[in-house]
């Protein structure tokens, strides 16, 4: 028997089919590990052996195909330092098949000499600092476009033309093909005097067009993806980046924090850069095989 609806409630609300995946968007979780090289010691010959061929099959993006308990989109990354050993990040409309990855890793043989360092769980969503097709334009006339020109229609049509794939690639993403890679967490500040919730969302949407120049420069250079977290984890945002040089990713980190929507009203949590691998090239790497 259903509840009945509390005094006040919107009938609309009430109506919406209760579910795990979200009414747009994917979930997204960002996993760090470290292999324990003395619990790895102990073990004998034969677990070990077992242990890696499930490693191997947990993380391989193409297996159980029709099972149902893959994520739309895996990709492991070898990270350097001493944060982690290596990570994953998993993109799945539904949080089970993403949390799968990490169940299948932690409960096969290796799973006692894997040792969990950082997690971070979001969602897919375009912003709502996205222009529209006629936000575009009158922030195009704001640039001191005349609407009456070519140059202007153009600019709208094509933008038009993009708006839908655009939108789509934010809220169902595909991992660039590039081999390098970070991974860091964000919050935008709420102090007095830098409290980014307190500005006018104009000014807001004037600092983040900026923000985005910066990052529309680095094209064919660097590829973004910016995941909510607010409600769901420690940080608002996750940010992941993905180029195809590593001194790519310091340039366009660096010169984005001259821009005043960073520099200004923006805090960063610990950065993991990764080197994009198969599992077989992780374990290599980690001299376990």
């Amino acid at each position: 028997m259903s509840r009945p609806a509390a005094p006040g409630s919107d009938p609309a609300a009430v109506a919406i089919e209760a579910s795990v995946e979200p009414a747009l968007g994917w979930h997204v979780t960002h996993s760090f590990y470290r292999f324990d090289h003395a619990a790895l010691a102990a073990m004998t010959t034969s677990g070990r052996d077992a242990g890696i061929r499930e490693f191997v099959a947990a993380l391989d993006p193409h297996g159980d195909a029709g099972s149902g308990e893959r994520p739309r989109r895996m990709q492991c990354w070898i990270v350097p330092g001493h944060k982690a050993d290596f990570g994953i990040m998993a993109v799945d409309p539904s949080p089970h098949r993403v949390d799968t990855v990490h169940q299948r890793i932690m409960s096969g043989r290796l799973g006692g000499a894997i040792v969990p360092t950082y997690s971070f769980v979001s969602l897919t969503e375009v912003s709502e600092y996205v222009p529209t097709v006629e936000q575009y334009g009158q922030r195009l006339i704001e640039e001191g476009e005349s609407p009456d020109s070519a140059a202007y229609k153009a600019k709208v049509q094509g933008y038009a033309s993009r708006e839908d794939s655009m939108r789509r690639a934010r809220l169902e993403p595909d991992f660039p093909p590039w081999p390098n890679a970070c991974f860091y967490p964000m919050n935008k500040k709420r102090k007095v005097g830098e409290n980014w919730f307190a500005l006018p969302f104009a000014e807001r949407s004037r600092l983040m067009a900026e923000h985005g120049r910066t990052g529309m420069s680095f094209g064919g250079r660097v590829s973004q993806l910016i995941t909510v977290s607010v409600g769901l984890d420690d940080w608002e945002w996750g940010v992941t980046l993905w180029a195809k040089r590593p001194d790519f990713l310091k340039e366009i980190v660096y010169t984005m924090r001259f821009d005043e929507a960073s520099a200004r009203y923006a805090e960063f949590g610990p950065f993991y850069t990764g080197y994009i691998a198969t599992p077989a090239e992780i374990l290599a790497h980690c001299r376990l095989t």
